[in-house]
């Protein structure tokens, strides 16, 4: 899984290195890089294995191709995506027009999702951080889980 943060800059090629848990992750299922894009949610960029960004694709295409909404998410997503490889030591270049998204400059945070990650400015991030750590705890009765008794 991806967990936790990690703070990484900004080669002068304008290459960043992929936290190492992360590359062996990706690398464990297979997978040589990841697939990033602008997120919709808040701004930074996502970034799913191969596989997660099939099932968001399987998902759209199950949607009637006749419908708006297909192809807003269609447009959003896939359109905007990059796939991403990793070079011999691990670094990705990502985009301009990704890196304005997230307003990222040098710095940018690595944070783990569970099956994804985003990439963060910093300062932005720590500002989303405070505000979900808030509505988390607000919230934190409706995340439940099934206990399992040995019997």
């Amino acid at each position: 899984m991806f967990l936790s943060s990690y703070e990484n800059k900004l080669d002068k090629k304008g290459r960043v290195s992929v936290p190492a848990s992360y590359r062996s992750y990706l690398s464990n299922l297979g997978y040589n890089g990841v697939i990033c894009y602008p997120s919709f949610n808040n701004q930074s960029i996502e970034a799913w294995s191969q596989d997660r960004i099939e099932k968001i694709s399987n998902t759209i295409d199950s949607l009637n191709p006749f419908e708006e909404k297909r192809d807003y998410f269609a447009t959003s997503i896939l359109s905007e995506s990059v796939n991403l490889q990793f070079d011999s030591e691990g670094r990705i270049s990502l985009t301009s027009k990704l890196l304005r998204h997230a307003k990222i400059k040098n710095s940018m945070l690595f944070v783990g999702q569970g099956k994804t990650f985003q990439i963060w400015e910093p300062a932005i991030f720590e500002k989303f951080r405070a505000n979900a750590r808030k509505k988390a705890n607000i919230n934190r009765a409706s995340l439940k889980w099934e206990l399992q008794l040995n019997k």
